[in-house]
């Protein structure tokens, strides 16, 4: 079968590798989309944490069952399904308390113990399949991941209150917390980003404002449409070196500041305003499974998130793929391949 193989730094290939065997508590699927996150742009560049070249890319998948092992009972050949695509040890303290997503022994796709999901079939666990409703298309299907890394955000918020929202870094991630935010009941949401068609998505998806970070002061303005008092919470989905001290200077004092974006480089943080304000900061790792099958309800019960993707590329432009996400080559928040 086919595969997309980062093959080096900036460099994807379309390689044969063996079509997988599966175990007898593992499916088959044959993938009809993948989605290209950013952590496929940290291998792409050479800088993720621990998937290097030469790696397959991927590991937001929707597609259909094609093979069933001995010991699957919840499943059938023909089911079309999404993938909750990390497995926990199951025996640490972590994934005893539902944090699979910190087990430090969890596998997930794209690494040796699991293939990545640019390929034509991938192997899946049983326990993590969730079926996709009739009315749920492929591509729609594909974006439940990161949907469920929105959901996980706004579940670790403590704050009651949900007056004003200030989601920095209108992107894929910062665009489905908007989309998960009303939907939990937050009143006024305010987003920021620099590039103009993502402000402009923000405000067709809902958002009551949306600024420009370089050019306008959000701190100002937030104030001015919250009478002063500050927004309840602000969510971090980008990586300007000032984000957090702008995401502190957002919120009314006892506030909570959420980082969702992963931000790898060292940068300042001015520490006082957190003790002076009692603000509360928080980050957020992907999801836990609770979170995934509540992001799985929410797309099969009805949420609209179709016009959150905004290219479709075929599999054999799966280098054209990353570049455009990469690069910015055009107007886009998400990113598929169809296989």
């Amino acid at each position: 079968m086919k595969a997309a193989v980062v093959t080096d730094v900036g460099k994807v290939e379309i390689q044969e590798i063996e079509k997988p065997v599966i175990r007898e508590n593992e499916v088959l699927i044959q993938v009809v989309n993948a989605g290209v996150c950013g952590s496929d742009l940290h291998l792409f560049h050479g800088t993720h944490a621990f998937r290097k070249p030469p790696a397959i890319l991927g590991h937001e998948i929707a597609g259909k069952i094609v093979e069933i092992g001995s010991k699957v009972t919840k499943y059938k050949i023909g089911d079309r399904v999404t993938v909750e695509p990390q497995v926990g040890c199951g025996e640490c303290d972590l994934c005893r308390h539902g944090h699979v997503n910190l087990c430090g022994k969890k596998k997930v796709p794209g690494t040796p113990l699991w293939l990545g999901t640019f390929v034509e079939y991938f192997p899946a666990p049983e326990q993590t399949l969730y079926k996709l409703a009739d009315r749920v298309s492929y591509e729609v299907g594909t974006v439940i991941e990161p949907l469920a890394v929105a959901v996980h955000a706004l579940e670790m918020v403590r704050e009651p209150e949900k007056d004003c929202l200030v989601i920095l870094g209108s992107g894929t991630i910062g665009l489905l917390l908007l989309a998960v935010a009303k939907v939990y009941g937050y009143k006024k949401i305010i987003c920021t980003d620099t590039m103009a068609f993502n402000r402009a998505m923000a405000l067709k998806l809902g958002a009551a404002a949306v600024f420009d970070p370089v050019h306008e002061d959000v701190r100002e303005q937030v104030g001015k449409l919250t009478a002063g008092k500050g927004a309840d919470l602000a969510l971090i989905a980008a990586g300007a070196p000032n984000i957090v001290d702008q995401a502190a200077a957002c919120v009314k004092k006892t506030g909570e500041v959420g980082i969702v974006a992963m931000i790898t480089e060292d940068i300042p943080v001015y520490t006082y305003s957190f003790v002076f304000n009692e603000l509360r900061l928080f980050g957020s790792m992907t999801y836990e499974t609770k979170d995934f099958a509540k992001a799985a309800a929410l797309v099969n019960d009805g949420l609209a998130i179709e016009e959150y993707i905004t290219q479709v590329l075929p599999f054999a432009k799966t280098q054209e793929a990353l570049d455009i996400l990469s690069k910015k080559k055009e107007d886009v928040i998400k990113v598929l391949v169809k296989m």
